[in-house]
């Protein structure tokens, strides 16, 4: 039996896996995918609660940065280069010192903070070791936050992290100096 549907042309567009290079995919920056190791990865859908706990920690965090002068903060939709992959934190930060002079398309460089919000459909093993992949590459913070248990686990490198809880604060260490707010805040 044929279809008389069509298929829509965004669909049509977008190359089948492992018919792409990280160069053609930085070039194009496909809305609602990564490129890991070859592949175009969907990313998964936001929740509102995933929404809610970016939102409130891209404030707090923008607002001490934009004072401090700091460096620049990037949401979700902004690509960022590491090694062999083409990721897109929930927010990044880049230090002043750091910026790319030519910010037209997505960062040829990983960023100094990465933050990930779990998601339901994330599996616990691609977060792990996509915040390894930040680090690997030498972003020099990651905080991967997890609505369910309300914790914020810290990455400072591949043998040094941290669990904070909801009693907890998360601060910027030396990445973002100063910067510090309650676990409890991102979750309320």
């Amino acid at each position: 039996m044929r279809s008389s549907q069509t298929i829509p042309e965004s669909i049509q567009e977008i190359p089948a896996p492992n018919t792409m290079t990280l160069e053609e995919f930085l070039e194009n920056d496909l809305e609602g995918y990564e490129y890991v190791k070859g592949e175009l990865v969907p990313m998964s859908p936001a929740t509102m609660i995933h929404g809610q706990i970016s939102s409130k920690l891209h404030i707090r965090l923008g607002l001490h940065v934009e004072e401090n002068r700091l460096g620049e903060l990037y949401i979700a939709e902004t690509t960022f280069q590491l090694d062999d992959r083409a990721v897109k934190p929930d927010i990044a930060f880049v230090s002043t010192d750091r910026l790319p002079e030519n910010r037209e398309k997505g960062s040829p460089i990983p960023p100094d903070l990465a933050v990930e919000v779990v998601s339901p459909s994330d599996k616990h093993y691609d977060v792990t070791e996509k915040a390894l992949a930040y680090l690997r590459s030498g972003t020099r913070l990651v905080w991967v936050i997890e609505p369910v248990a309300k914790s914020v686990m810290v990455f400072r490198s591949e043998t040094d992290f941290t669990v904070l809880n909801y009693e907890d604060t998360l601060t910027g260490e030396d990445v973002v100096p100063g910067f510090a707010c309650p676990v409890a805040q991102l979750f309320e």
